[in-house]
């Protein structure tokens, strides 16, 4: 057995602090977008997953998802309430630091993953059904595909698909799952009609920053110590999100004649989406050439496509995640490179070699497939057994804030929202 280094853990324990500080960025991030009726309950939609997913992965979560492999879907009950997880390390997984330390980094993507869904569902979906949604997706979307991805045994992985720090796992899979659970909920009373307008822009940037922040333990923690390959997953993260702002910057600046502040920010999260999967696997260089076209593909996604088929994806999780995650994982196929990581033992498409572009082609439609089933069947149960997964038309123009919570994040306005 290894020796347990101190540096990997100092570093990975830090990793974990900063990607938990990540779900109240997004609380921030999607609370400044809602109308201001709408803020605290917005901000609740992201809190509450801290609790519930943190609860959950303890009790069974983390052995399902990297547990003893049971048919390459899911793992088995061994680890359930961290048993048999102890200080020692854990060879499969990270040979350097404590199992727990592991188990609670991995922890902190299963809080935020379900978190990104409620993006779509916003302004509209009660508290109790949506609490419901995010304990069963859990169960039957994020922990399958965590083992499946990064699981030893998992299916996915054993296509040869990489995914360093969550494409697939967390960024697909909550966007489609969001699409699905949008569409089958229904779009906000007056979606189309009337103007859905943020109501908070600092707010936004505030969650933005937060988010970009916290990314930095999302991905350089994702090598899971603290040598070369943490350092250089730092350097194509950050230069993937400045560059995705730019080039957001530019589109906005193109087609609207002005550069937006909320258009920055929503540029900085999709190039940090996009170099997720592949930040620890593609050159520095690759991460220019990923941030600078992420923010044009998301941005026709929202502003062409969205429109044009009418689904009513409040916050854009989508637009954002789905659509950015697909990117990237696409992105890591074309330049992945055994000179930046040595566990790789298939090149990017651009080095001359095939066999990754296909797996990660594969791994993106069994994602998107795999989420598109799962939550469909989640909403349809819930509806079938809660009846109305919606508030009533009274409360929604109301605001959620009072309707669902009893509270008011601005108790002395009483204008029109």
């Amino acid at each position: 057995m290894e020796a347990i280094n101190t540096g990997d853990t100092a570093f990975v324990l830090i990793s974990a602090a900063l990607v938990l500080f990540m779900t109240p960025g997004l609380a921030l991030f999607y609370g400044g977008m809602v109308k201001r009726k709408n803020v605290l309950s917005t901000i609740m939609a992201s809190f509450f997953v801290c609790g519930l997913a943190s609860v959950l992965w303890v009790l069974i979560g983390y052995s399902l998802s990297f547990g003893k492999d049971i048919g390459g879907i899911i793992g088995n009950f061994d680890w359930v309430l961290f048993n048999n997880v102890g200080g020692a390390p854990n060879a499969d997984y990270a040979p350097t630091i404590p199992h727990t330390l592991f188990a609670a980094f991995q922890m902190m993507f299963a809080i935020i993953t379900p978190a990104l869904i409620t993006g779509s569902l916003v302004e509209r979906m009660k508290f109790s059904a949506l609490f419901a949604f995010i304990g069963l997706w859990s169960l039957i979307v994020y922990y399958p595909l965590a083992h499946m991805v990064w699981g030893v045994g998992g299916f996915i992985r054993g296509l040869g698909a990489i995914d360093f720090a969550g494409g697939n796992v967390v960024h697909i899979s909550s966007g489609v799952s969001g699409l699905v659970a949008c569409i089958i909920l229904g779009k906000r009373k007056g979606y189309g009609v009337t103007s859905h307008q943020p109501h908070n822009i600092p707010l936004v940037f505030i969650g933005a920053a937060i988010l970009w922040f916290g990314w930095f333990g999302f991905n350089a923690g994702s090598a899971l110590g603290s040598g070369e390959l943490a350092v250089h997953a730092l350097i194509t993260t950050n230069t993937s999100a400045a560059t995705a702002l730019l080039s957001w910057m530019l589109v906005e600046k193109i087609t609207r004649g002005k550069p937006t502040l909320l258009g920055a920010a929503t540029g900085a999260v999709v190039g940090l989406v996009a170099i997720t999967p592949g930040a620890g696997f593609v050159p520095i260089w690759a991460s220019l050439i990923i941030g600078a076209l992420v923010s044009p593909i998301c941005y026709y996604a929202m502003s062409v496509i969205k429109p044009k088929l009418g689904y009513d994806d409040a916050l854009d999780a989508f637009g954002c995640h789905g659509i950015g995650g697909i990117w990237g994982g696409i992105a890591t196929g074309l330049f992945a490179s055994s000179k930046v990581n040595s566990a790789l033992t298939d090149n990017g498409l651009v080095f001359g070699e095939t066999k990754l572009i296909v797996a990660q082609i594969l791994a993106i439609l069994i994602t998107i497939a795999f989420a598109v089933v799962g939550t469909t069947i989640i909403m349809f149960v819930l509806k079938a057994i809660m009846k109305d997964l919606r508030v009533t038309s009274r409360e929604e123009s109301e605001g959620l804030d009072v309707a669902q919570h009893g509270e008011s994040a601005y108790p002395s306005f009483t204008g029109m929202d």
